[in-house]
């Protein structure tokens, strides 16, 4: 048996408030819309991952959702763009990665990094 992927879900009464932040701000297409449920995906193929933490690392809390990019600068243009609230960073990590979190649409806690 193998995991092939994992799929975050997030609860949600506007579904359809969702392309305005994970397609516009992060350019995940849209891979499944039902109405009640979208499913947005990235390109290329990874391996499934879970994390499970009792801290989110510098003293933040546990992000639900940790989204790495290619570009951390252009996210962080994108997020200001839209006019949406830094809650922490942009920071440089001692394990390696820049980042910074904010809320998404349903007021989930992302972590959005880059390794260096």
């Amino acid at each position: 048996m193998a995991v092939k992927r994992i799929v975050a879900n997030i609860a949600a009464t506007h579904v359809d408030h969702a392309g305005a932040f994970y397609a516009d701000v992060l350019e995940l297409r849209v891979v499944m819309d039902h109405g009640w449920i979208m499913t947005f995906a990235g390109e290329g193929e990874t391996a499934p991952q879970i994390s499970i933490a009792s801290e989110g690392g510098s003293g933040t809390p546990v992000p639900d959702l940790s989204i790495e990019v290619d570009n951390l600068d252009e996210a962080y243009q994108r997020v200001v763009a839209q006019g949406l609230a830094v809650e922490y960073g942009p920071a440089r990590e001692p394990w390696g990665v820049r980042r910074f979190y904010i809320r998404e649409p349903f007021g989930r806690l992302l972590n959005i990094l880059a390794h260096e």
